[in-house]
This record gives structure tokens, C-alpha cells and sequence, in this order.
């Protein structure tokens, strides 16, 4: 936080990620308001991250090619404008589950934008030595925000409505805006730009991450955890009032109790020291996750499932955010852009398609059946990843990029 750019950057996130997870909430309530539908749940959920997803490996060739702050300003000014649009549609009361599929899928398209030029960002804000404490921290705003953007939703939904939820998002955005306007001095990390074709160069991202020692493997245990566990916190407006008949109050405590545990997961990263021994709790957190999920599951208590959740949300932050600061510290500058749109598209993604297909299944058997079965497949991952730690750690854990496990492509 000594590093100005840095500290702007970081308090101008923490008002607009609050935001963001108002509006989140505020979204899925309404939602459930006008469908009392699991499926409508994963649908509204899937269609942002669908949209993202085909979008985001643009996005990531654009962060390789041009001035990554400016790219991430114009994503938050086009959210905005989003922001702007659903508080007008709500108040002129067209706010039908349709219209709010297609202000989902435009929202997709711009968070494509910004998560990939954030991502890309913040290793760009500090020295080399200071990238693991600033990839915690802003992990650490991010689930501070996700444990209070909730509460403060239950705060504004119950007592003024769900519209004044959308209001309170859409002001956060003028805060973030003034912050990155301040930021003067960005390191250049890709001095020679991507010259190619954008598919070629997006290619060339894929084929990068897919065969290097570390990053591969790693890819594939964020897609495994993100599409069974995290697709939980989007299907707990349906088990705050489907399953514990607790309404906007209920759904407030569920979804704070997972950001309580990621933000006890954040000052967990940042008392860490460097990268070493990552691997391994990555893994461990992997197994507490999915043992976690499926005892929330099958308990069916509402107040023994708030520990459970606090949990869920710790195992689940240390695993997604260790491999995010593994990756960062393995990939290549010149193309880490299009490697963090891969890992967006990953972890937005596949949770997207988790809710989708567990939210279709549940129409049929309920929640905790689904939900059980998905947290399954950690414990399988967890198993079948056991032998395989020591070539990854070498890849993933070594002091510079391309030393083990990739070169500069």
C-alpha cells in the first residue's frame, strides 16, 4: 500500500466491488421475485457469464496490445452506463425476467472487459517483490465486499427496496472512476505488444497455458472446483427461501457467511510469505471445500449451514486466489493478458454452467441432491491430483517466469 497508484487503485475497488455485490444480490432476489424459479436462477447467472466468456479472450489480446489502465477506465465507464440502464428499467417498471436476461448478457460482455484488464492491472501497480501481497489484498477488498455487499443488499432491500439497491451500485462506479483517473505511473510489461492476427495471438495464449508444467494443470482444477463448488453462492437465493424459508434476510446471512470465510482466507494469504508451498494448500483447500459443500447439503439446517458456509468461502477463496497468484507468478509479462482472460473466462465461467446445470437439475430433485453430487467431484480431483504435485510445484513455485515450466512465447 506504500506504492500511490497501488492505494488509489485499491480504495476506489473496495466502494465498487461493495457496489457490484449489491446489485449482484439485488438481482438474484429479483429474480426470484418475479419467477420463484431454480432454473431462472442459473439462467440469469449463466447468461452474464456466457456473454463474458465468449468475449473475455478478445479482451485478454486487447490487454497484450494496448494500455491496460485505459482499457480497464472505458470497461468501467461501460458498465456504468449498464448500471445506469437497469435503475431506469426498474423504475419504469420493465423489469420483466427477460429484459433482465438481456441487461445480463450486455453486463457479460463489459465484465469480460473489466476482469481481464484488472487482472492484468494490478501486477503492472508494484514491483515484482510486492506482486504476492497485492494479489492478497485485492483478494482480501474483494471478499471484505463480498461479505459486506451482502449484508448491506439485505440492509437496503429490506428497509427501501430492491431500486435503491441498483441506485447505490450505479453512485459506486463515480467513486472507482475518480480513483483510476489518479493513478500516473503503470509499469510496461508488454514493450513489443502482440503484432499478430487477434486470433492467432489468442491462439497463442490457449496453446501457452495449456502445455505449460503449472498453469495447465492448474486450469483444470480451477474449472473442476469453480463449476461444482463456487457455483454455490448463485443458487443461495433459492436455498434462503426454496429450501430454509428465510426470504431477502435469510439469503443476506447465507451469502455474508461465504464472504466472511474468504475474508478470513484473505488475511490468511497475506501473513504468507512468497509462493512457496502453494501447491499443496491449494489442494487441501480443494478437499475442505467439497467435505464442506456436502455437509451443508445434507444437513438442511439453516443455522448449522452459516459456519459450514464461512467454511465453504475460506477453502474456496485460498484455493482460487493461490492458483491465480501461481499463475501470475509463472506466466510471461509479454502474454500474461491473454493467460488472466483464460482464467477469467474459467473462473466466472464454469461456475456459471454449474449453477445452470444444477439449477436444472434441482427443479426436478431439489437443492441438496445436485449440490451434493457436484461437491463430489472435488473430492475426486483431490484424489486423482495426489501423485502429480511435484513437476507442478517446480513449474508453478520457481522465482521467475519461464525457469521450469514455459518460456516467452
Amino acid at each position: 500500500m506504500r506504492h500511490a497508484d497501488y492505494r488509489a487503485y485499491t480504495l476506489g475497488s473496495v466502494t465498487s466491488l461493495v457496489g457490484t455485490w449489491v446489485q449482484r444480490v439485488a438481482l438474484g432476489w429479483l429474480t426470484w421475485d418475479i419467477t420463484h424459479s431454480y432454473a431462472w436462477l442459473g439462467v440469469i447467472a449463466f447468461s452474464d457469464m456466457f456473454a463474458m466468456m465468449l468475449v473475455a479472450p478478445i479482451m485478454g489480446d486487447l490487454a497484450d496490445r494496448m494500455d491496460r489502465l485505459r482499457l480497464h477506465i472505458w470497461a468501467q465507464v461501460a458498465m456504468l452506463i449498464q448500471a445506469v440502464v437497469v435503475v431506469a428499467t426498474y423504475y419504469a417498471g420493465l423489469a420483466s425476467i427477460w429484459v433482465l436476461l438481456v441487461l445480463t448478457l450486455a453486463l457479460g460482455v463489459m465484465h469480460a472487459a473489466h476482469a481481464t484488464s484488472r487482472l492484468a492491472l494490478v501486477p503492472n501497480l508494484v514491483p515484482r517483490e510486492d506482486l504476492t501481497p497485492a494479489i492478497a489484498i485485492n483478494s482480501l477488498i474483494f471478499n471484505l465486499a463480498r461479505f459486506v455487499g451482502p449484508a448491506a443488499a439485505g440492509i437496503i432491500i429490506v428497509t427501501f427496496g430492491i431500486g435503491p439497491a441498483f441506485v447505490f451500485n450505479t453512485l459506486t462506479f463515480f467513486v472507482f472512476l475518480w480513483a483510476l483517473l489518479r493513478i500516473r505511473n503503470v509499469r510496461v510489461e508488454n514493450p513489443d505488444k502482440a503484432t499478430g492476427g487477434m486470433w492467432a495471438n489468442i491462439a497463442e495464449g490457449v496453446r501457452y497455458s495449456v502445455h505449460h508444467a503449472g498453469i495447465g494443470p492448474m486450469l483444470v482444477v480451477l474449472a473442476v472446483t469453480a463449476f461444482t463448488g463456487r457455483a454455490l453462492p448463485d443458487l443461495l437465493a433459492g436455498y434462503a427461501d426454496g429450501v430454509f424459508q428465510r426470504g431477502a434476510e435469510g439469503l443476506a446471512w447465507l451469502t455474508s457467511a461465504m464472504g466472511l470465510g474468504a475474508t478470513l482466507s484473505g488475511f490468511y494469504l497475506l501473513s504468507r510469505d512468497g509462493v512457496r508451498g502453494m501447491t499443496e494448500m491449494i489442494m487441501t483447500n480443494v478437499l475442505l471445500m467439497s467435505l464442506a459443500c456436502i455437509t451443508f447439503a445434507a444437513l438442511g439446517s439453516f443455522w448449522a449451514s452459516v459456519p459450514l458456509l464461512v467454511v465453504a468461502g475460506f477453502a474456496m477463496n485460498n484455493s482460487s486466489i493461490a492458483t491465480l497468484n501461481l499463475m501470475q507468478n509463472a506466466v510471461h509479462g509479454s502474454i500474461r493478458g491473454r493467460v488472466m482472460s483464460i482464467y477469467s473466462v474459467i473462473q466466472t465461467g464454469a461456475p456459471a454452467v454449474g449453477t445452470l446445470v444444477i439449477g436444472a437439475v434441482a427443479e426436478v430433485t431439489g437443492l441438496p441432491w445436485p449440490v451434493t453430487v457436484s461437491a463430489g467431484f472435488g473430492v475426486v480431483l483431490w484424489i486423482v491430483m495426489l501423485s502429480r504435485m511435484a513437476p507442478i510445484r517446480a513449474a508453478l513455485e520457481a522465482e521467475a517466469p519461464g525457469e521450469t515450466g514455459g518460456s516467452r512465447p
